[in-house]
């Protein structure tokens, strides 16, 4: 079993594993501990009361976090004629069709994001068995098959995150950066589980938000009021 590091000892110190801290003192503590020499990512982790061996249970979903999520996202978008020039003209870093396919086929994803237009599924569908296991493969249900181009790639680029169950009903995602201002990641948080939250599929039984977690890249995990989370 792997030690803990001293530094991440350090961390940990006054805090409690059990304590159920509101989202404003989770903020805190999280951002005090965040001591890396990069500016860490700000995590979240959703345990949710689902039995994901059933398919009307999966979730996945979109959520547009109010003050972005600090990340540079790289997006490639499957396109034609106009609408490859919508994407261009509006930021995607990568625009293409046959030529992006036999990119993606050689291994070379250079992309967080993938964007296609209706028209361009029959080709992106061979791509499912390299871009699916990724998290990479475009769905309409979460506005990645669009004709809308330009929009979905504004979106992606102003902090648009994209979630969905792991087979244990856990969701992870980050939503900001350790240099945001406090309240700006408290709005953030409260953004995504709220987007969760209404994503509840209607075959969950029981308590649907089991528990929240926060963390940064480098730093502690500290549990989180859902309550304080879902109502503030």
């Amino acid at each position: 079993m792997a030690k803990t590091g001293k530094r991440l000892r350090s961390a940990y110190e006054g805090i409690s594993k059990e304590a159920l801290l509101t989202v404003n003192e989770a903020v805190k503590v999280i951002q005090e501990r965040a001591t890396a020499k990069f500016d860490e990512t700000i995590e979240i982790a959703l345990n949710l009361g689902l039995d994901t061996r059933h398919s009307d249970q999966m979730v996945r979903g979109v959520c547009e976090l109010p003050n972005g999520s600090g990340r540079n996202v790289r997006v490639a978008v499957f396109a034609k004629d106009d609408k490859a020039d919508e994407a261009t003209a509006a930021g995607a870093d990568i625009v293409g069709a046959e030529d992006l396919m036999e990119q993606v086929q050689s291994g070379k994803i250079d992309f967080d994001r993938c964007i296609a237009t209706p028209d361009m599924m029959p080709l992106v569908g061979r791509l499912g068995k390299v871009l699916g296991p990724r998290g990479l493969m475009p769905n309409p249900k979460v506005g990645t098959v669009t004709p809308n181009v330009a929009e979905a790639v504004k979106s992606a680029k102003g902090g648009a995150v994209e979630f969905r169950t792991e087979k244990t009903g856990i969701i992870h995602a980050g939503v900001g950066k350790a240099s945001f201002k406090a309240d700006a990641l408290e709005e953030n948080i409260r953004a995504f589980v709220n987007a969760v939250m209404k994503a509840k599929p209607d075959g969950a039984k029981g308590t649907y938000m089991k528990r929240i977690s926060l963390s940064s890249t480098m730093g502690p995990g500290v549990r989180v009021d859902t309550q304080s989370a879902i109502g503030e």
